[in-house]
């Protein structure tokens, strides 16, 4: 599993993209999409919430179990990937491209965030 080294990460398995004009992206690592299984439905933040670094703001539901979806960082959503939404499958088969779930203008800086060799050695532990 490789984890793209620009990205930073939770240790919930989300990723997060560095913000350009003040937008990052949000999306799942490849790990935690393998542990999910076949993703079947998501429930994105709708453009225009606010969200609060740590907490849940939708939700995955694979053939396995219904995960949480946690916010990486405080904002505003400013897009949701549909495309997702019609195919959850995109979770799976490229989730740090195709398979992004949201876009947010970042409240503050985030903190608690790993860089790629830090998550590789946190989730090689789980």
């Amino acid at each position: 599993m490789s984890n793209p080294q620009q990205l930073r990460y939770t240790k919930e398995h989300e990723w997060l993209s560095d913000a350009e004009d003040g937008v990052a992206t949000v999306g799942i690592t490849e790990f935690a999409a393998n542990a999910l299984g076949d993703v079947v439905y998501a429930q994105l933040p709708e453009v225009g919430d606010t969200v609060t670094a740590g907490e849940t703001c939708g939700e995955l539901e694979s053939t396995k179990s219904v995960s949480d979806l946690y916010s990486p960082v405080s904002g505003e959503v400013v897009a949701a990937n549909q495309h997702v939404v019609d195919d959850p499958s995109l979770v799976n088969t490229a989730p740090f491209e195709g398979g992004w779930l949201f876009k947010v203008r970042v409240a503050g800086e985030p903190d608690d965030l790993l860089t790629a060799d830090e998550y590789a050695a946190f989730s090689a532990g789980n």
